[in-house]
């Protein structure tokens, strides 16, 4: 795939799909940086292993829905590199809960992190990229965003608000040259589902109709096609990486 910008954030990339998408942009030539909140160790682990298959990259640690902080981690990648080409709002939180039993402090806590962050990371992208007049965004919502779920009122929430949030900044960047699209995961192997019992995951896969968990790259795959100019006329889009299972 090509890509005319430079360098891109990637939210959440210290561990499973967001690991995986740092890895992947780095293998196309783009300059990435790590997002972190607290596990700086995984975080230095994904940048050595990029580092060592001949990519770039850097670390950044700070918490996404601290407002502040985002805005500041966007002011230092400009300062260092020139500009920012490329962000994927990737990182998020659960708290799975029944409606019945979910506090609206649950329902909020995960509004601010999956939702008022990937709002944080469109708007400074909109701006920083409106200067270069180039840009494109990924937000990383979920298959739940689009069907709901049983016990994940929060989380569909955050992430079909996503979806629909993704479609106004498409709106408002487009004249300015910035693409905004949304990618929604189905059931991905990640440390998360290995846990699982055996007939759980028999029970989701029965579900799908590729009859399989997707993997990590299949994700992280699509973002890079997203971002890339081969989508340079793609914008507002939601793309669905989840083997069939929701259509």
């Amino acid at each position: 795939m090509e890509f005319t910008g430079k360098n891109v954030l990637v939210t959440g990339s210290s561990r499973g799909i967001g690991a995986e998408i740092a890895k992947v942009m780095a293998s196309y030539g783009l300059k990435v940086w790590v997002n972190y909140r607290s596990g700086e160790a995984q975080a230095l682990d994904v940048k050595k292993t990029i580092k060592e298959a001949g990519g770039e990259a850097e670390i950044i640690g700070f918490d996404v829905s601290d407002e502040s902080a985002f805005v500041d981690a966007v002011k230092k990648i400009v300062e260092v590199d020139g500009g920012l080409s490329y962000v994927v709002n990737n990182a998020g939180i659960t708290n799975d809960k029944l409606a019945l039993r979910m506090s609206s402090d649950d329902f909020m806590g995960v509004i601010e992190a999956n939702l008022k962050s990937a709002f944080i990371g469109c708007r400074e992208a909109l701006k920083t990229m409106s200067k270069a007049r180039f840009g494109a965004v990924v937000n990383v919502a979920s298959i739940v965003g689009e069907s709901g779920n049983v016990g994940q009122a929060n989380y569909a929430a955050s992430k079909g608000g996503m979806i629909a949030m993704n479609k106004s900044f498409a709106l408002e960047g487009a004249s300015r040259g910035i693409r905004f699209n949304t990618i929604t995961p189905g059931f991905i192997a990640t440390e998360m589902t290995e846990i699982l019992k055996d007939e759980i995951k028999a029970a989701f896969t029965s579900k799908i109709p590729l009859a399989r968990f997707g993997e990590a790259k299949e994700v992280a795959q699509s973002v890079a096609f997203l971002l890339s100019d081969h989508a340079s006329y793609i914008t507002g889009e939601t793309l669905k990486v989840n083997g069939g299972m929701y259509l």
